[in-house]
């Protein structure tokens, strides 16, 4: 990940998460369910001025064009009231899948990770847990790569993303066909490296969110998904909103990019270890609901606290800065930051709180101007960010300014030189090319890499003789394998065969091999740019030639 424009995919390019969890029907207030019942629009008070309906038509309307996006869902929060809730197009590629609306389910992606943020902060509305708290005390098990670090660690740093691990560090145990639990993502964590220097680094981080929703489930004695369901999503009344992956029966869902949008029975319901980070699914009137009860200081309208002033704004205020990306002299941006679950920056002059989220082939984008009592959640089903990115800055600038850049043009623009730099590098530089061909190897060479390898954090890695190809296969992911093709010098490169998921993470594969020319192991990296495929932290070591 760059910071050209920062952390526009969350994670994530999540689209390849197959993980099944789901949940029933639940039970929910009245008030939810008159809510869920009121259509696919809000007329009970008028749009912030400066914003029409028409407006946000258009933008919609030119983003699907631009970006080929089936379905998108809109809502905006004004002075307190749901004041637009409205779906577009479909809930999947497929032409006969019916029309979004706003109760449709979308993958929220990244912006579940200020529900498992207010979830940590419920409990220290309730004195169960101070920020300054270290971890090690209140969860024994929590041990990182330096002790010292480890006995420094504090409930805080779990939040911040300056922990001094790597962009994306330990996302292959939490995506990519992965099948790791909660306790095993633990269990690995003293092994997953540093690259950054504790509290001053700031690098975008699932994995240790992973370990604040253990947190939770260590403190409340409930899994994630039961507290954030019942303390959060229940407690707030947001209709058409759920911390599990949607079951068959449930119909009004939206499928992302690459998936056939096939949901599991209610029996195969597991617990996601991802979950904590970007596990929830929620509609736009959910969403809405989560934003007004935000914006009322976390109280929602019916005067029901779900967490203290103070401890919304302890979730709002800055902890570590970032860069700032190049649209920040088009909107007129000093700084950014991350608090707890959010993003922060100064736009047009105004503070603007907001997050993004990717995950299953669906980008989310919630933004926040609270000077203007304004918020707006945008939701889709189609992987580019690009397209969020376009909604949402138009919506925000125009709540702002009363005026706009051109978004989509601007992004249609970053998205276009993106594609041109990697067709470029592909075509002459990029393995395959004329300049670096790949090269066949005789089936008694390939049998040197042949084996079972260990890495102290992802587990067992094989490769086998599969059709006189060498084929790479890893332990705890179901379907994520790959053929690899030979370059020079023991290097190959790992060709996932699920192309519709993992096409973009290709990755190098350079093998290593001791003064006696025996192979001993390997050292991996993406091909491209996604960083939750984190292979650059593996460093397998070879156990075994069978």
């Amino acid at each position: 990940m760059v910071y050209k424009q920062a952390f526009t995919t969350m994670a994530f390019t999540h689209k390849r998460m197959k993980h099944h969890a789901g949940t029933g029907l639940r039970r929910i207030p009245l008030a939810a369910l008159l809510l869920a019942l009121c259509g696919t629009q809000v007329h009970a008070a008028s749009l912030p001025d400066g914003l029409t309906e028409q407006q946000i038509d258009n933008v919609v309307s030119r983003t699907q064009q631009a970006f080929q996006v089936p379905g998108v869902a809109v809502g905006v929060i004004h002075d307190g009231k749901i004041v637009f809730a409205k779906g577009y197009g479909r809930k999947a590629d497929d032409e006969k899948s019916g029309k979004v609306d706003a109760t449709t389910l979308f993958a929220i992606g990244s912006n579940s990770k200020e529900f498992t943020a207010t979830a940590l902060a419920t409990l220290v509305d309730e004195g169960k847990l101070k920020w300054t708290d270290r971890v090690s005390d209140v969860m024994p098990e929590f041990r990182v790569a330096d002790p010292w670090i480890t006995r420094e660690f504090r409930v805080s740093d779990l939040l911040t993303h300056h922990s001094g691990m790597g962009l994306g560090a330990g996302d292959l145990m939490l995506f990519s066909h992965s099948t790791f639990t909660r306790k095993d993502v633990l269990a690995a964590l003293p092994y997953m490296p540093f690259t950054g220097r504790f509290r001053a680094d700031y690098a975008y981080n699932n994995l240790l969110y992973v370990v604040a929703g253990a947190l939770v489930e260590k403190i409340s004695g409930q899994t994630w998904e039961q507290y954030v369901q019942t303390h959060l999503i229940d407690a707030a009344a947001l209709p058409a909103c759920q911390s599990t992956f949607p079951v068959k029966g449930q119909t009004d869902v939206a499928a992302g990019q690459g998936s056939d949008g096939v949901l599991p029975d209610r029996s195969a319901r597991k617990s996601v270890a991802m979950a904590p980070a970007g596990g929830v699914w929620c509609s736009v009137n959910g969403m809405n609901r989560w934003v007004q009860t935000l914006m009322n200081g976390g109280q929602t309208v019916d005067g029901r606290k779900i967490i203290s002033l103070a401890q919304r704004d302890a979730l709002w205020t800055p902890h570590a800065l970032l860069p700032l990306p190049d649209s920040a002299t088009k909107t007129q941006s000093h700084f950014r930051a991350y608090g707890y679950g959010w993003f922060m920056e100064d736009f047009f002059g105004l503070k603007r709180v907001w997050h993004t989220g990717t995950v299953s082939g669906m980008v989310s984008y919630v933004s926040m101007l609270p000077e203007k009592n304004t918020g707006l959640v945008v939701l889709t089903n189609h992987d580019d960010h690009h397209a969020t990115y376009s909604i949402a800055l138009t919506m925000s600038s125009l709540i702002a300014t009363g005026k706009t850049e051109d978004w989509v043009s601007y992004w249609q623009d970053d998205a276009k030189k993106a594609e041109e730099k990697a067709a470029k590098e592909a075509s002459t530089t990029g393995p395959g090319s004329p300049a670096r061909p790949f090269i066949s190897l005789p089936v008694s060479d390939l049998k040197d890499y042949v084996g079972l390898y260990h890495d102290a954090w992802r587990g067992d890695i094989r490769l086998s003789l599969k059709d006189n190809a060498l084929v790479m296969s890893f332990s705890k992911a179901n379907g994520l394998s790959g053929t690899l093709s030979a370059l020079p010098h023991d290097l190959f490169v790992a060709k996932w065969q699920d192309r519709a998921n993992d096409a973009s993470d290709d990755s190098y594969v350079q093998f290593e091999r001791d003064t006696s020319g025996k192979v001993t192991g390997f050292h991996m990296q993406v091909v491209g740019s996604d960083f939750s495929f984190d292979a650059q932290d593996l460093h397998p070591l070879k156990v075994s030639g069978q």
